[in-house]
């Protein structure tokens, strides 16, 4: 399941099921994220040998390789206006990319270890960034300079989001910890809160268009989070192993989880219940 706000039906549970899968399988090393664009009409795929590529969602046709990084690109990201795409990678640096030229407009240089994730403003203007060094970088996109340092994670950054609103990022760690960052404050302290309760790596983070946060882990949960008020709202208990990656439906009534295992379950937020559980098993590509 490609990371983020990727396309997702909202439209009455009980109907999804696993029909003819699409392959994209001409990477030549294990790939290690994914992203559709905003309008879902190519998805973005970061690979262990360190190229990301395009390709047409309906036709499964590659549209590009676009190799530049030096180490496997680990993470890969649409910018919400469609113009951009960012990846990271092993070589401690995140490339932008235009979209329409698929060309590196900016090789973004200030990590000491390998990137981890990544993530744009809801306005496109800026971007976030974490990794094995335990800190986040927020970058101004045009200018491709470093905004702020935010250091207080105990661990490496595994994942992040901002905020609808995008005067609050979101960081996940190896600390088992979830950080939210107010980006609002002018003085050196940025940390704003901190979210407890999971038992391993927040291995993926995702708001929903009305502020509410999910957050998947290594501890085989997702829990679903009320920032504002620092509350748990529901716990999702299901898969047997760590959760890999999440997507709100568009009216955030619905969650999309991917499991280590091969195996996809749509939830509804508000009972907690588990709606479908798909899996794609035993699948020959040839």
């Amino acid at each position: 399941m490609a990371g983020g706000r990727g396309p997702m039906n909202s439209e009455a549970p009980g109907t999804l099921a696993v029909g003819r899968v699409k392959f994209f399988d001409r990477h030549r090393g294990e790939v290690n994220s994914s992203a559709f664009s905003p309008d879902g009409q190519r998805l973005l795929t970061a690979s262990e040998d360190g190229c990301v590529y395009g390709w047409e969602t309906q036709s499964g046709r590659l549209l590009w390789r676009l190799g530049g990084h030096t180490g496997p690109v680990k993470f890969c990201r649409f910018s919400p206006d469609g113009r951009l795409f960012a990846s990271t990678s092993c070589d401690c640096t995140i490339r932008l990319w235009d979209v329409a030229e698929t060309k590196c407009l900016q090789v973004l240089k200030g990590h000491q270890r390998s990137v981890e994730t990544v993530s744009f403003s809801h306005d496109s203007k800026q971007l976030a960034s974490g990794g094995w060094d335990k800190t986040v970088m927020l970058w101004e996109v045009q200018s491709g300079q470093v905004l702020r340092h935010l250091v207080g994670h105990r661990d490496s950054v595994q994942s992040s989001d901002f905020a609808p609103s995008s005067d609050c990022l979101a960081t996940g760690s190896w600390d088992s910890t979830i950080r939210m960052w107010d980006l609002r404050a002018r003085t050196p302290a940025f940390f704003h809160q901190e979210l407890e309760g999971h038992s391993g790596n927040i291995s993926c983070l995702c708001y929903s268009a009305s502020g509410l946060l999910a957050s998947g882990s290594w501890d085989k949960t997702i829990h679903i989070w009320k920032p504002s008020t620092r509350s748990l709202l529901v716990q999702l208990k299901g898969h047997i192993t760590w959760v890999k990656s999440i997507a709100f439906s568009p009216d955030g009534l619905q969650l999309a989880s991917a499991g280590y295992s091969h195996t996809v379950k749509v939830w509804d937020c508000n009972s907690g219940k588990c709606i479908e559980t798909l899996k794609a098993q035993h699948l020959n590509p040839c």
